[in-house]
């Protein structure tokens, strides 16, 4: 291919050398990065280029056939759902997306089986000596974290292999980078830069003194907002202790000294008192929990959210009556193919009833969308586009 057939730059995702290497990344040779590029490249191709099909055989042989064989359109996504999955196209398509994931899978497992202990090293001596590591090996895994592989991921968040193992989340970041096409940044940080902009922008005399995030993870999201508010007190809980111990040594490694990283279920904040939090905050976390644990973590947080104080949860959109059926499904998608079981279910909870249950008044509820909101130099957020699904995230916010 001579330069003037290659494919432009700015149509291809960034290789995966580009993902900020700190202190605990995992290093890959050649071929492990060569094949993260590939899948990113593969990933890209099946968005940009077969995707947009699904909405062409929805218009043109699904909702006219559905229409001639039950004389309405489709009432539910359910509906939508059902017609689609007996499509070819749309099955073939259905394919193709679980296979990337299980191959994005694999080649995670691949890059981290192979220096589980010297991840673990490294991840120690940047923990070491710190009392903002806090681990409890008497906290108990719920189900609904250890009876899914998440994102088809074995093991899922919290499966430990070797002591002090940080697997699961060197896993998780770097496939991070892969799925999103490195359109969030370096660190897969993009979702907390726009959290913390819009925090800044929209409440420009907020000057929390402790803020409280529950299912960190990895802390890649909270990571920015830490760095947006310095003189804060950050509080990260999470179940997995890889997480957890990746996530500390993470932020160390980034000279992030103002986050404390400790092992606990949302579902019972009986360690802090009422009123403790300026910000009580989740991110892209509601979906993963249970129908059951969902109401009790909104519950605690309003708990220890003091008055004034403001409750954060960054999502996806929730279904609603003005999206149309056929999005609606397309976002539910995940909940069905990609081992996402309680993506459906809360996605279709009304959010501001259930904080107006705990105690918020719902015409405090602001719902604010962070589309191409974002502190990048050049002022725009994501500009990807996800298998036919724009990158829009909802931030839930409410003061109590």
């Amino acid at each position: 291919m001579t330069k003037s057939q290659s494919v432009p730059d700015e149509l291809a995702p960034p290789p995966i050398s580009e993902a900020v290497q700190h202190g605990v990344y995992p290093e890959m040779v050649h071929d492990e990065r060569a094949r993260f590029n590939f899948h990113a490249c593969l990933y890209k191709a099946i968005s940009d280029e077969v995707s947009p099909g699904n909405s062409l055989i929805y218009d043109q042989r699904v909702l006219p056939k559905f229409k001639k064989e039950h004389g309405r359109k489709p009432e539910s996504r359910h509906e939508v759902r059902r017609a689609m999955t007996a499509d070819p196209f749309h099955n073939f398509w259905g394919a193709l997306r679980r296979n990337t994931m299980e191959m994005r899978q694999v080649n995670g497992q691949l890059v981290t089986l192979r220096q589980l202990e010297q991840m673990a090293e490294r991840a120690e001596k940047l923990n070491a000596g710190s009392d903002r590591l806090v681990l409890n090996d008497t906290v108990e895994i719920p189900y609904y974290v250890a009876e899914v592989d998440h994102h088809c991921m074995p093991g899922s968040y919290y499966r430990e292999i070797v002591p002090g193992d940080v697997a699961p989340a060197a896993n998780y970041d770097a496939g991070f980078f892969v799925t999103t096409g490195g359109t969030i940044g370096g660190l897969c940080d993009g979702g907390g830069k726009s959290v913390a902009n819009w925090l800044q922008t929209s409440y420009p005399e907020f000057a929390p003194k402790r803020i409280l995030d529950i299912g960190t993870a990895l802390g890649n999201t909270l990571l920015p907002i830490a760095q947006a508010f310095p003189d804060t007190e950050f509080i990260a809980l999470d179940v997995s202790a890889p997480m957890l111990r990746y996530g500390h040594a993470r932020a160390a490694s980034l000279g992030i000294k103002n986050i404390k990283f400790i092992q606990m279920n949302g579902e019972n904040l009986s360690a802090f008192e009422p009123g403790e939090f300026d910000l009580v905050m989740t991110s892209i976390f509601l979906h993963e929990l249970s129908s059951k644990s969902l109401p009790k973590i909104i519950s605690e947080g309003h708990r220890v959210l003091a008055e004034g104080g403001l409750m954060l949860h960054l999502e996806q959109p929730q279904y609603s009556e003005d999206m149309p059926l056929y999005e609606q499904y397309m976002r539910d998608w995940d909940s069905y193919n990609n081992n996402e079981p309680f993506w459906s279910a809360m996605h279709e909870t009304d959010l501001i009833a259930l904080l107006s249950s705990v105690g918020f008044d719902a015409a405090a509820v602001n719902v604010a969308s962070l589309k191409g909101i974002s502190d990048y130099e050049d002022g725009k957020g994501p500009t990807s586009v996800e298998h036919g699904r724009a990158p829009d995230w909802h931030a839930y916010v409410a003061r109590k």
